[in-house]
């Protein structure tokens, strides 16, 4: 019974996962239906969509103290009830006051929807394990992304964007339930840890925090997922609906065929990046420096083009965008082994938090610099591709300030 109800829970917990991609990416082919019904500006939009990862980001470090004293399942169901509502809260909203609270609900809601699956992973299934079923989930989750793309798009058209709210919501709903009636925090139902620990931990990861902070690498590596995520998050989550459809003139729909088309990308090419660095190169620095490179590339070409260039050209260059991304996974494991064993924890806590706070700045900032500096605020096409150019700068700065990280496990 034990070996069925573990896959059950681990299925469920990818589901959840899931809805975390699916909202994060969520505004971006929305983003005409917002402009013209609601009549947002780039940094309305902006902050509407940062707001999640502002929210998500700023949860993870009482996620990390919380988790193992109440449970995953508990923590998990209490923040996916809140995100359902969240959902529920942004598909009523007639300003962006509401929408940007909607969207704090579910950055909160679906900030342990991976932290927590993979503690449920190392309590049912066996150690020799985690590498594959961790990799597997984050992969599935990519499904969300999916989601927010064409299918998102269909969804909108046949029901409108709040009634498809709406319904992620109730959907929602039911796979939190279901999970709470399914899963255990392990497979003896262990209790959680006392309370009187929560001291003891908070004392011992803000030890562990304030010893990363004299690592050079620690910086770098934080620095590089920072761009690496934050840049690649906001194409997907909002600039490249905009820039598709004003700058290269493609429809709603064919946006979300190309942002599919960077998501499929972003799953091959994950695993094939890893390969690379474990059996080719033997290297977590070179393969993330060719992958920032690769990615700041893309942009740049992208910011070169105008409307009538070939539409399997453009398909190509997002899939590489998303397959070149897919680099920036290594990065976890670089930061893991440059760090002291003792602070592996602490290190991964944080590098999480700037992966998630690089997409909120890059979400919001760019929507307040467009308003900001911009005649009217509007989503212009020289606008547009004057925010690749930044997004492609930015990437190259930071594949050479990665150079100076170190290669290799440390010796402690």
């Amino acid at each position: 019974m034990i070996k069925y109800r573990r896959w059950i829970i681990y299925f469920i917990s990818c589901l959840l996962f899931v809805f975390s991609q699916f909202y994060r990416s969520s505004i971006a082919v929305i983003t005409p239906n917002l402009v013209n019904e609601l009549h947002f500006d780039p940094e309305e939009l902006g902050l509407i969509s940062a707001a999640f990862f502002y929210s998500f980001a700023a949860m993870q470090i009482p996620v990390a103290l919380y988790l193992d004293r109440v449970g995953p399942r508990l923590l998990m169901t209490a923040l996916s009830l809140l995100a359902a509502a969240g959902a529920i809260v942004f598909a009523y909203g007639n300003s962006s006051e509401v929408l940007i609270v909607g969207r704090i609900l579910l950055g909160i809601g679906m900030s342990c929807n991976l932290m927590g699956p993979l503690k449920l992973v190392t309590t049912w299934f066996s150690p020799v394990y985690f590498a594959t079923l961790s990799a597997i989930f984050v992969s599935v989750g990519t499904a969300g992304n999916i989601m927010a793309a064409t299918p998102l798009v269909w969804f909108t058209n046949q029901f409108g964007w709040r009634t498809t709210f709406i319904l992620f919501a109730l959907c929602n709903l039911l796979i939190t339930i279901l999970f709470f009636s399914v899963a255990k925090d392990s497979p003896e139902g262990k209790p959680a840890k006392h309370p009187k620990e929560k001291s003891a931990r908070l004392s011992g990861f803000t030890n562990d925090i304030m010893q990363l902070f004299y690592r050079k690498d620690y910086w770098l590596i934080s620095m590089g997922t920072f761009f690496r995520y934050g840049i690649y998050a906001s194409v997907q989550a909002l600039w490249a609906a905009p820039f598709l459809m004003t700058v290269l003139g493609f429809s709603q729909l064919m946006t979300g065929n190309l942002l599919f088309a960077m998501s499929i990308g972003m799953i091959i090419g994950s695993p094939i990046c890893g390969w690379i660095s474990d059996r080719v190169l033997l290297s977590r620095k070179n393969v993330v420096i060719a992958g920032l490179a690769v990615m700041a590339g893309i942009l740049i070409v992208l910011s070169l083009l105008s409307k009538g260039v070939w539409t399997f050209i453009i398909f190509a260059l997002f899939f590489g965008f998303g397959f070149s991304s897919g680099s920036g996974q290594i990065m976890y494991a670089h930061i893991k082994e440059r760090m002291p064993l003792k602070n592996a924890g602490s290190a991964m806590t944080g590098i999480n938090f700037f992966t998630m706070i690089g997409g909120a700045f890059f979400l919001h900032g760019i929507g307040w610099a467009i308003k900001a500096f911009h005649a009217g605020g509007a989503f212009g096409p020289e606008v547009l591709k004057l925010v690749f150019v930044f997004f492609g700068i930015s990437l190259f700065v930071t594949a050479l300030f990665y150079m100076f990280t170190v290669d290799g496990k440390q010796n402690y």
